[in-house]
């Protein structure tokens, strides 16, 4: 029978199967933007890993907003995904606690949200080796783009370096730290304001690379010379930091491997169901980071740049 159906093309019907086995094997994804360097890069190391594990993924824009998340994840449920992997969650919304309480199966990736299952970069870590990087050159006045105060990124990247800063003896006005978009235009914006400052900072951290590259144009236009006059570090570490015209120090965020973890752990997931007294606990995978510095914050550093890496931990709640 079977060499019949393949000398008459037969192809299996994967919607009858679905009715059957009451699984699509798809993968809903929604992100941010998917023109977002970070993000889609992250979903291209999901995308492959799940395609290895035997699953297709279909990705929506929800723009960074908790009504339009709202809609495109409902949108996808009703195409009867298996689960979700969101990339845009939010401190400011409950419809996470939503999902989990209609045991709707989702990993969350980039952006933590506890105590529901993630795997973002250690942003705490990362933002460490940044507050120690400005210290050790000899910074006091330091400025920080934290980007948005909803998203976990920014805060546990503002927070990490603002901690080692604290350690060190380097105090931060609360002037000094401005939330913007994570984008380009946001960084500008957000330096130009810092830089009105009665004491500008003579280094400025942008938790995201494209926040950074938006400052370091401000920078240039108010005829200041990154990496000589004012310092500025980076977030993620995305393909063209390295190939600026002043190569960006950044932070290196693992972004293939954390897509291909979430996609891995939400498959899991999707395993058997066990009973509720095998239930397994909420994983938070936080991957380490790596400090790249190159000549926007040290003018010493030429071709390749140093790195400094962190820790690699793995925290369960």
């Amino acid at each position: 029978m079977i060499a019949i159906a393949e000398r008459r093309g037969y192809e299996p019907d994967v919607f009858a199967a679905s009715l059957r086995t009451r699984r699509t094997h798809m993968l809903g994804v929604l992100v941010p933007r998917l023109t977002d360097g970070v993000l889609s890069t992250i979903y291209e190391g999901l995308d492959s890993a799940a395609e290895g594990l035997g699953y297709q993924t279909v990705v929506a824009n929800t723009f960074d907003r908790g009504e339009e998340q709202r809609r495109r994840a409902e949108m996808l449920l009703a195409r009867r995904v298996d689960g979700l992997i969101l990339g845009d969650a939010r401190t400011d919304d409950d419809y996470l606690d939503e999902l989990a309480s209609r045991r709707v199966p989702f990993v969350l990736v980039s952006r933590s949200h506890p105590p529901h299952d993630s795997v973002t970069c250690d942003d705490l870590a990362g933002g460490r080796l940044v507050g120690d990087h400005l210290a050790d050159l000899g910074h006091r006045r330091i400025g920080i783009i934290a980007g948005e105060p909803h998203a976990t990124t920014g805060r546990d990247r503002t927070q990490g370096c603002l901690e080692v800063l604290h350690r060190r003896g380097v105090d931060v006005r609360p002037t000094s730290v401005v939330h913007s978009a994570f984008d380009a235009d946001g960084g500008y914006a957000a330096t130009r304001r810092l830089m009105e400052n009665s004491e500008p900072p003579t280094a400025i951290f942008a938790v995201n690379d494209m926040a950074a590259i938006g400052a370091i144009g401000a920078l240039r236009d108010l005829g200041h010379r990154a990496g000589v006059d004012v310092a500025v570090v980076g977030f993620n570490d995305i393909s063209i930091a390295a190939h600026l015209p002043v190569p960006l120090t950044s932070v290196r965020s693992p972004m293939t491997t954390i897509g291909a973890q979430a996609a891995r752990l939400l498959v899991d997931r999707l395993g058997p169901t066990k009973p509720a007294s095998q239930a397994r606990e909420p994983v938070q995978l936080r991957l380490a980071p790596q400090l790249f510095v190159r000549q926007s914050s040290d003018p010493s550093v030429r071709a390749g740049g140093a790195s400094t890496s962190a820790v690699r931990t793995r925290d369960r709640t």
